[in-house]
Formats: C-alpha cells, sequence, structure tokens
C-alpha cells in the first residue's frame, strides 16, 4: 500500500482495518461477510467504504431474488443451486487456485468465480439472509454447503455450480484428499471463525509458493493472530516472515519470544529457534 492510499476518504489505514478486525472476531457473533470483506480491504487498496457497502447490498440484493416459502434442506439447497449456479454462473475451475482473487469476497462476487470456501461463504451469506437453515461443512481439501438438520446431510458443492452431494460423494472426497475414512466430526457446521482461520491458512499457502509475495503472507499471518483461536506456531511463521522481508531485528526478536514460549516443554526446539535468532541478527553486520 502506498502512503497515501490510507489517506483516501473512505479507505482506512490498514491499522484501522486491523482493530475492526480483531473486534468483529470477538464479537457475540461474529459476521462472516464482514470478517471476510475486512481481509479483503486489507488485501486490496482499491477496497473503500463504498466497496464493502457494495458487496453487502448484492449479497442482500441475491437473497432476495431466492423464492418466498421455501421449506425443507433439499429445497434450499435446489433453489441455491437453481440462483447462484445456473442463474448468476458462480462455480469454480483448477485455475481458480491460482489466483489470490480467488480468496477475496468482493472478488468472488465480482467473478463470479473463487475457491469452493469462498462460493461456500456466497452460498451461506445469501441463504441466511433469505432465512434458510444452513452451515459450511469443512470437509478435508474442499469446502462445502449444508441445509436443515446437519443429521440429514443435505450437502451441495458450491464449487460445482451447487451439484447436491450424497454421502457416498463425500466418502469419496474425503478419501481422495487424505486416505482416511468420512468421520461424523467432519459434518459438524462450521464456526464464522473457523471458515476465516481457513481462507487465511489458503491465503498463507498460496503466498508460501510465492516468494515475492511475502507481503501477502505476513498480512495472512497478522490477521490470523487477531483471531481469538490460532495456532501458536503462527507467532514463530510471523517472525520467520519478517527475517525474509529485511525486517532482522524484528524477526530475531519475535523468535526469542516465541522461544521463551515453547522453552519449557521442547527445549531443544526452542534452542534452535534461538540459534535462527543469533543467525538473523548477524544479518546486519
Amino acid at each position: 500500500m502506498s502512503p497515501h492510499e490510507s489517506d483516501r476518504p473512505g479507505r482506512p489505514g490498514r491499522d484501522e482495518l486491523y482493530r475492526r478486525f480483531a473486534e468483529e472476531a470477538r464479537a457475540e457473533r461474529p459476521d462472516l461477510a464482514l470478517l471476510c470483506l475486512l481481509l479483503g480491504a486489507v488485501a486490496d487498496p482499491a477496497l473503500d467504504a463504498n466497496g464493502t457497502d457494495a458487496a453487502q447490498i448484492e449479497l442482500d440484493e441475491l437473497a432476495g431474488r431466492l423464492p418466498y416459502g421455501v421449506r425443507g434442506g433439499r429445497a434450499w439447497a435446489s433453489a441455491l443451486a437453481e440462483l447462484l449456479g445456473e442463474r448468476c454462473g458462480f462455480a469454480g475451475s483448477p485455475a481458480d487456485y491460482q489466483r489470490l482473487e480467488s480468496s477475496l469476497l468482493h472478488e468472488v462476487l465480482r467473478r463470479r468465480r473463487g475457491l469452493p470456501i469462498l462460493l461456500s461463504v456466497v452460498w451461506i451469506e445469501v441463504a441466511r439472509r433469505a432465512g434458510a437453515p444452513v452451515y459450511g461443512v469443512a470437509l478435508p481439501g474442499h469446502f462445502v454447503v449444508g441445509f436443515g438438520d446437519p443429521a440429514e446431510r443435505v450437502l451441495a458443492d458450491p464449487f460445482d455450480g451447487g451439484r447436491p452431494m450424497t454421502g457416498q460423494d463425500a466418502e469419496l472426497l474425503v478419501a481422495g484428499a487424505t486416505g482416511e475414512p468420512l468421520h461424523e466430526s467432519m459434518l459438524v457446521p462450521a464456526p464464522p471463525l473457523e471458515i476465516v482461520l481457513r481462507i487465511l491458512n489458503n491465503i498463507r499457502a498460496w503466498a508460501a509458493t510465492r516468494p515475492e509475495r511475502t507481503d501477502v503472507a505476513l498480512w495472512a499471518v497478522d490477521l490470523s493472530l487477531l483471531l481469538p483461536s490460532h495456532p501458536a506456531r503462527l507467532r514463530y511463521e510471523r517472525a520467520q516472515l519478517l527475517v525474509q522481508s529485511g525486517q532482522f531485528l524484528r524477526g530475531a526478536a519475535e523468535m526469542e519470544e516465541y522461544a521463551e514460549v515453547v522453552g519449557t516443554v521442547e527445549p531443544d526446539a526452542a534452542e534452535a529457534i534461538r540459534r535462527k535468532a543469533r543467525a538473523a541478527r548477524a544479518m546486519l553486520n
């Protein structure tokens, strides 16, 4: 972000976006769409308050196009597939995995393309606004949506235009991703913060294969650390990213802080981290 971008009317600075993200993440009922849009604003300097408002309005408008009086999980899944999959063309393809935009809600709304989890966010937010009993299902390697009582297993795959999924479809998907059988725990509704953390994990994975995008990896880790529950090792990952970006002293200091945390349970790992911190400081000499 250039220095003047945060001063544009309607364009909050990154610190303000982080503050709002952390505040929403700690709300009693976190707003999934808002968290995704705040994430998008961190990623995309062109996304200002007007852009985030427009995205929320589009979700409202899509919900208003669903038929009135829908009842039952299967009927809701069919109605969403007809609207979002057939009429609006929301779907995904293998090429979408190569684009950062596929993980940004405002871009997915614009392009009608995205990763399974972002397309599922669109489905969840549109269906929720229309009063549907909808939830996300975080299957390993492929996020889908469910409708009605989770015990009914009314599942749909937004990445495939809303194709209905049988229990066998889910079993095959999990087996293909992990080699393991489907467990009941994989079918429980995913809470909003778990969904957001998984989106950020996808962004970190995207950036990890692109060393020139350390900036993306760093803000994805920063946002992950603002969530009330996150892997502690992200602090070490952040320290490594700081070193990679040339911030050797800050990176070394954060490595040493993390080493103090893990030292009581993993002394050998802590000493290895301290050695990396000393090596980072030596890069200044």
